[in-house]
């Protein structure tokens, strides 16, 4: 679907002067991060950047037309050049591009610069045109590509206007090298050499050349047309002069128009105006837009007369118009032959069909009119274009149909259906299957078995999207019925549908034997997406059934698909790292579990941050389980605040509640655990993990607030649900609720063989996470156990490896000085009074207590995502109003407070 061309530079060089002026001060274009060559049209911006890097080794060059709004095609090329530039060092990245596995170019560029890693070859990518870009999605990507590419590269623009890639903020910054009209328009000199060069036989007197310089401000286009009329009409130079005084637009058209293009015989004039509908073109486009069997013959003599168009560099024999040429032609095409425009963007789309161009094709056929023309293209190829990923331009040519033409293809209206929901639109999905339906049934069109079923695969979709499982699995079931083998993409989507409804509804052994038929269906047709989502779904269904190794190990299978298939920036890559940190997290291994969440959260960076709240809640619950609450608190501020500007799934908000819940049980905070009962709503069963989870958090919050009765009842319903339907986590998890709540009535007994149950079901969960969650009411029970011998072998080592872990369990120091810890401290009568005093901000205390803590000041700049400038800033006040001399003086004082406060310094 590539134009190799529009990866070449300009090869018409041998007739351009050679500029030294300019070339001497492009020298040191390598010191520099960006080169724009800046300058209204036809100043020779392309030739220019061309003549600089003819014999460079390691040049990347893409021409860009308005079709590269497109993200999707805007990348591609982009990798494509810069993977030409440096000897294809990211051919992992192109493949992203080339699959649409990425979010933006943001998050793409990041990959690229990942696998590119070190290199010190000086390598020049060229944008030709800029100024064509208008999608700010580009521009931002861009911003993004010139703060962080490697010094190595020297990114180099032509434009007619600024291009808004924080120009202002390199050139302050000594990175931008300028070229601009005023250094691009030529001097006196080069007006006479290039004169010289195309007028052999003349030599004007220099007086004449400077006048004609100087009243086109050296423009080199301008020049250019006076020289190719002083060819054709020698002596006249003179009067070329006088011509164009005063010149604006109008004028130069005027000129164009009075000396050059009268001047053309009528067929040649027509030639020209039909072409012109094209950016670029060749011999076998053009035959088909005009019809003559002479095109390239045409182009040919268009070529070595020199002006009008421009060969791209390649065999592949491509050309485009001077930009100049090509307004002056559109100029005259809406004025001559307005009557022709939509035979004439009929012909390039069928030319483009040709060529196998679709896309392009597309974009003619809808400026055409021709809605017959659009509706064939669409039906042909619009699924084609889909799995390419080719969006926006399908959405906008379906947009652009008439009701008529739509509804009476329930193809096309499928395919309108898709684009919402692959633009994860769920909420429009539905409403448009509904109208589609009933379009289709007033104007008495029947849908086949296969259509039928195509449409019922995605309704089920949309229905397991909204939590109704019994609609979607009734709707998925109907759609297999329908759907023929050949309809894979579909089959595939009914089938997800049955496996996720399964696992809904607490039929594990179904939904892991469906989500697993679900991967083998996907790898075999390669929907790469669709096989990782399944295995996904294993893993969690092997979570739930208390197979936490094998849970994991899904999730290492997942990983390798990722890489292999390069699916590193879809949100289902976040999903996969989600369950991961959850493991994790119910294993203790909180270290890894962080940076699970961490880059879960740098996957979802370009969406919405309402889509990261997993990681966040994630974050703050590990925060907790180390006891650093002021770190804690952060997170959950950024959580709370989602959850209320935001609707969620159950599992989401189970997930921020828990995270909610063990905050407040450490700080005390009773009032809000009573608040958040009052306003938390009840799961309307309690036959999966995330019901599960929502009804446990309510018991701890009533044991919490000392309601036991109802603790009671909740946990006795969950655990003959979690019994019945093998939920053998969520098993494992009550039980140890289940002995806090003994506890708590004084029934010993019970609390010792609830916390003797929950130690032999960990041996195949492996999860220990919840029980240092309790660590106050269980550490006594494990003691009893282990001391009266009254477990298994295996029970008895998990037993002390958990009180071993509860007796020296860290919290980061930092803790030590949050707000509370502060406020107390200066309440002593033992604190030394220049502490007592000292104007300490709560950022440097907390600084204090990340020196104690042996955090470096990268570190500590990290914690606090500051530069380590501004960290520096705040030790040097905090040992100025402290008295420190210097980091073992701050450790040392640190320990001193820690002690007067009752703690134990480690």
């Amino acid at each position: 679907m590539w134009i190799p061309s529009k990866l070449n530079r300009p090869a018409r060089l041998h007739n351009a002067i050679l500029r030294s002026r300019l070339l001497d001060a492009l020298i040191h274009a390598p010191y520099y991060k960006l080169v724009l060559f800046r300058s209204p049209a036809g100043y020779g911006k392309t030739t220019m950047a061309a003549q600089w890097l003819n014999n460079h080794p390691n040049l990347g060059w893409f021409n860009i037309d308005e079709n590269d709004n497109d993200t999707f095609r805007f990348a591609n090329y982009f990798l494509q050049a810069f993977n030409k530039a440096t000897n294809n060092a990211c051919p992992n990245t192109q493949a992203i591009a080339e699959r649409r596995q990425f979010a933006n170019l943001t998050s793409l560029f990041s990959e690229l610069f990942a696998e590119f890693g070190f290199n010190e070859t000086q390598t020049y990518l060229v944008l030709d045109d800029y100024h064509l870009i208008t999608n700010d999605e580009l521009h931002d990507g861009m911003r993004f590509f010139l703060k962080h590419m490697p010094d190595s590269i020297t990114l180099v623009v032509t434009s007619r206007t600024h291009p808004p890639l924080n120009i202002a903020n390199l050139r302050v910054r000594d990175l931008l090298m300028e070229v601009d009209n005023a250094l691009l328009a030529f001097d006196q000199e080069e007006t006479e050499r290039f004169f010289h060069k195309r007028i052999a036989n003349n030599r004007y007197e220099t007086n004449v050349l400077e006048s004609l310089r100087a009243q086109v401000e050296g423009w080199a286009s301008a020049l250019q047309l006076i020289a190719l009329h002083a060819q054709q009409y020698p002596g006249t130079l003179e009067n070329s002069a006088v011509s164009i005084a005063n010149f604006n637009q109008d004028h130069i058209w005027d000129y164009l128009a009075e000396e050059v293009f009268d001047q053309l015989n009528p067929d040649l004039q027509s030639f020209l105006l039909q072409c012109s509908v094209l950016d670029m073109f060749n011999a076998e486009l053009v035959t088909e837009l005009t019809g003559r069997s002479d095109a390239l013959a045409m182009l040919d003599s268009l070529n070595r007369f020199g002006l009008f168009i421009q060969p791209m560099e390649g065999e592949d024999n491509w050309f485009r118009f001077h930009n100049l040429f090509a307004e002056f032609l559109r100029h005259q095409r809406y004025t001559q032959i307005p009557g022709q425009r939509s035979n004439l963007h009929h012909n390039a789309a069928n030319a483009w069909l040709k060529q196998n161009r679709p896309q392009a094709a597309l974009t003619h056929a809808q400026k055409s009119g021709d809605e017959a023309l659009l509706v064939e293209i669409l039906s042909n190829h619009g699924w084609q274009m889909f799995n390419l990923g080719e969006l926006q331009v399908l959405e906008s040519a379906i947009n652009a149909l008439s009701d008529e033409a739509l509804f009476t293809s329930p193809r096309l209206c499928l395919l309108r259906a898709w684009l919402a929901q692959s633009q994860h639109r769920y909420h429009q999905v539905s409403n448009l299957i509904l109208e589609a339906e009933e379009e289709l049934s007033q104007r008495n069109i029947e849908l086949t078995d296969s259509q039928i079923g195509e449409f019922k695969a995605l309704a089920a979709q949309v229905a397991i999207n909204q939590d109704n499982p019994a609609l979607a699995l009734e709707t998925a079931e109907f759609a297999l019925q329908q759907l023929p083998e050949t309809s894979f993409r579909s089959r595939i989507v009914a089938t997800s549908v049955i496996g996720e409804v399964y696992h809904v509804i607490g039929e594990l052994d179904k939904a892991f034997e469906t989500m697993h038929k679900t991967e083998l269906m996907a790898l075999e047709d390669g929907v790469y997406h669709q096989a990782l989502w399944a295995i996904l779904q294993q893993s969690e269904i092997q979570l739930a059934r208390g197979y936490g190794q094998a849970a994991f190990e899904l999730l290492n299978k997942a990983d390798q698909l990722v890489k292999a298939q390069h699916l590193h920036q879809l949100p289902l890559h976040e999903f996969m790292l989600r369950i991961k940190a959850q493991i994790l997290w119910c294993w203790n291994r909180l270290d890894e579990a962080e940076q699970c969440a961490h880059a879960g959260i740098e996957i979802m960076s370009p969406y919405e941050k309402s889509k990261s709240l997993h990681c966040y809640s994630m974050l703050a619950r590990i925060a907790v389980s180390r006891g650093e609450l002021d770190k804690a608190a952060r997170y959950l501020e950024i959580t709370n605040q989602l959850q209320a500007n935001n609707r969620y799934h159950i599992d989401w908000r189970a997930n921020a509640d828990f995270a909610n819940l063990l905050y407040w049980e450490a700080t005390n905070d009773n009032p809000a655990i009573q608040k958040w009962l009052q306003e938390s709503q009840e799961p309307r069963a309690a036959v999966n993990h995330f019901q599960q989870l929502q009804w446990r958090n309510i018991a701890r919050a009533s044991l919490l607030i000392g309601d036991l009765t109802r603790a009671e009842h909740i946990l006795s319903k969950l655990q003959k649900q979690s019994t019945s339907l093998n939920l053998k986590a969520d098993r494992n998890r009550n039980l140890v609720l289940e002995a806090v709540l003994a506890v708590k009535k004084d029934d010993e007994e019970s609390a010792l063989k609830h916390i003797s149950d929950a130690l032999s079901l960990t041996n195949s969960t492996g999860m220990i996470g919840n029980f240092l969650c309790d660590a106050q009411h269980v550490t006594p029970l494990l003691k009893a156990l282990v001391k009266n011998k009254q477990l298994g072998e295996l029970e008895q080592h998990r037993a002390q490896s958990l009180l071993q872990l509860m007796s020296s369990k860290e919290r980061t120091r930092s803790v030590h000085f949050d707000e509370a810890f502060v406020e107390k401290l200066l309440t002593l009568p033992d604190v030394p009074e220049l502490i007592r005093t000292s104007p300490l901000t709560q950022r440097e205390w907390q600084v204090l207590g990340l020196i104690y803590a042996g955090f470096s000041n990268d570190q500590i700049a990290s914690e606090f995502d500051v530069a380590p400038t501004t960290i520096k800033t705040h030790i040097r006040n905090l040992y100025q109003k402290m008295g420190l001399d210097n980091r073992q003086h701050a450790i040392r004082t640190a320990e001193q407070l820690i002690h007067l406060m009752g703690f134990t310094a480690h």
